[in-house]
Parts: structure tokens; C-alpha cells; sequence
């Protein structure tokens, strides 16, 4: 059974890729992904304020007590001294592609267009196959408005794309007020590929202490149905790759986002919760369901259940909306 699929120009072997998440942080746990049969690997994100601190360190150990006098830089502490997270990211791109054959996608997350976006082309320079931009920025400012929320999405990946030659994917949230017209826009600009959707963490109030507390919650199969809605919907009208985040746990899950017609898949809450070994089970029974309703590959069923055949897919949505409500008992 034909499983491959391709992703911002990537051939894959199927299409289940494990998306950004701690399972990363180890070769040894990379190694086991692919081993299980993972098609690719999106690593845990390197932070924007990570990369500002590292420059803010630099800047401060360098001027200090350099008014002493000629010879002060000579105490100064060398700089392998100094944390390193982001080279220590970059060693970490190249300790992973020698170690697996499966492409891995590198994770830049930030809000602005600054220094950050240089260290996408040193993602490339270690090895990295494409690049996720994971733009988490919430609208809390009232000042803020949709479009200029817009155009800054716009601009980090016009910065990107001027420094680098790997594919570019962008993370979205599904809070945007017209999705079709901005991804088409961000199509325009040049992203390989939209990933759908980024969750944005929420936080939970304490009633004993009365403080906020932070935790995370994994996404429950239904939240699939979200990113299935909307890649059936964009599919037909933008050239960038499709892959759905959010919700993915079984073989049924992911036949159904081929047939909307997204390109990837990606699991993390199934591979936390379960292990790699669900990988292998998804694949099994995927092959069966496709040999059962005669289907011979991935590609013969992509985008078969999008909207291309709709001729008002907005009157389509509301529609079933209403049967939904009417037909409820």
C-alpha cells in the first residue's frame, strides 16, 4: 500500500510526522520515532526571548569593567562560559540529522521581526530540511488591530524567506477573521506550508490560593474536527502544503484529514500519551482500511472531501449548521 505523501516539496513515506514537542529534546527518543515510523520530526521550538537573552548576556559580560582599565578584558570570562541555548539548539539540529534519515523541521517561535529570524538561516547551515515559524501572539492590546496582527505574520515571513532556501511553514491560530484571504495572502508571500492550528495555552485559577497556575492540557480527538473544517476549505484555494495539528490520535483520524485534503498529519498528545508504538498501529490500520475500501494510495484520496466541488462553500457551512441544530434529539 502506497502511504507516501510530500510536504513543502518533501517526499514522505507516509504522513504522520511527530510535531514539535519534548520527545525532540533526545537523539536516543528521535531514533525510536523513526525507528516506529515516523515520516518526519518537528523539533521542540527555540523561543525568541530565549535568543534576546543570549544577546543581552554577550552585550553585558562584554562592557563590563571595560572603563577599568587597558587589560580589563582579560578577566572577562570566556565566552564558552556563557549558556548557550540557541548554538546549543543549532548542535542539536546537526546531532539529530546524523543520527536519523527522516527529515527534520526546525521550529522558530516568536512576535517580532527582529534578530531572531537570522538564526533561521543558521537553522539551515545545521541541517535543518524546512522551518516552522510559530508566530504565538495574543491580541490583548485593544490598539492592536486585525491587520496589523496580519501584516506582522506578513513580515516575519518575508524575512525569513529572504534568508533562507529550506521551505517555510507558518503555525497559525484559527482566530483570525477571514482564514481563506490571509492564507492566501501568506501563500502569496511565499510559505511552503500552514500548520493547523497552534492551541493557545490557557490559565487556570486557583480557588484555595487565588493565583493563576499553568498546566497543560492535551487536545482531546475531538479538536481534530477543527483543522478538518478548515483545510477542507483551504485546500483548493492555496498552493502551500496543509498539515493538521491538533487532535490526531487514530488511523480514521488521519484518513479523514487526507480525504480534506492536508498533506501531513502530526501527532504529539498520541505520542506522549501512548508512545511511539501507536505510530505503527495508525500505519497497520490504515493500510487495511485502504486495501478494505479499495484505495491504492494516500494521493488517490487527498482533497477528494474538500470544498473544490461546492460551489458556495459558505452557504454549504451554514446549511449543515442548521441541519445539524434541526436534526439534534
Amino acid at each position: 500500500m502506497d502511504l507516501s505523501t510530500t510536504y513543502m516539496g518533501l517526499e514522505l513515506k507516509n504522513p504522520l510526522v511527530a510535531g514539535a514537542s519534548p520527545l525532540s529534546r533526545q537523539v536516543d527518543t528521535v531514533r525510536t520515532l523513526e525507528d516506529a515510523g515516523v515520516a518526519a520530526v518537528v523539533m521542540y521550538s527555540l523561543f525568541e526571548e530565549q535568543i534576546e537573552h543570549e544577546v543581552a548576556a554577550h552585550a553585558h559580560f562584554e562592557e563590563l569593567g571595560t572603563e577599568s582599565f587597558a587589560e580589563a578584558t582579560s578577566y572577562l570570562p570566556s565566552v564558552d562560559l556563557f549558556p548557550r541555548g540557541p548554538h546549543e539548539y543549532l548542535d542539536h539540529i546537526a546531532a539529530i540529522k546524523k543520527a536519523v534519515d527522516v527529515p527534520v523541521i526546525a521550529s522558530l517561535n516568536g512576535t517580532s521581526t527582529g534578530g531572531w529570524t537570522e538564526y533561521a538561516k543558521m537553522m539551515q547551515e545545521a541541517g535543518a530540511d524546512a522551518l516552522e515559524l510559530n508566530v504565538y501572539l495574543i491580541a490583548t492590546d485593544p490598539n492592536l488591530s486585525a491587520q496589523k496582527i496580519e501584516t506582522r505574520y506578513f513580515s516575519i515571513l518575508d524575512a525569513v524567506k529572504r534568508t533562507v532556501r529550506i521551505p517555510v511553514a507558518m503555525k497559525l491560530s484559527p482566530f483570525f477573521s477571514s482564514l481563506p484571504n490571509f492564507a492566501r495572502q501568506l501563500d502569496e508571500h511565499g510559505a511552503d506550508g500552514l500548520v493547523l492550528f497552534n492551541r493557545f495555552y490557557q490559565p487556570e485559577i486557583n480557588l484555595e490560593t487565588l493565583e493563576l497556575e499553568s498546566d497543560i492540557v492535551f487536545s482531546g480527538p475531538h479538536k481534530m474536527r477543527l483543522p478538518l473544517r478548515w483545510i477542507a476549505i483551504l485546500d483548493p484555494i492555496v498552493k502551500a502544503s496543509l498539515a493538521a495539528s491538533s487532535g490526531v490520535y487514530t488511523h480514521e483520524d488521519v484518513l479523514k484529514l487526507m480525504m480534506a485534503g492536508a498533506d501531513v498529519t502530526m501527532l504529539v498528545a498520541a505520542l506522549l500519551r501512548d508512545g511511539p508504538q501507536v505510530i505503527g498501529e495508525i500505519l497497520r490500520k490504515m493500510a487495511e482500511w485502504m486495501e478494505d475500501h479499495e484505495y491504492d494510495s494516500i494521493r488517490q484520496m487527498q482533497g477528494s472531501m474538500n470544498h473544490k466541488s461546492v460551489k458556495d462553500p459558505a452557504a454549504f457551512v451554514r446549511g449543515n449548521y442548521m441541519k445539524a441544530l434541526q436534526e439534534y434529539k
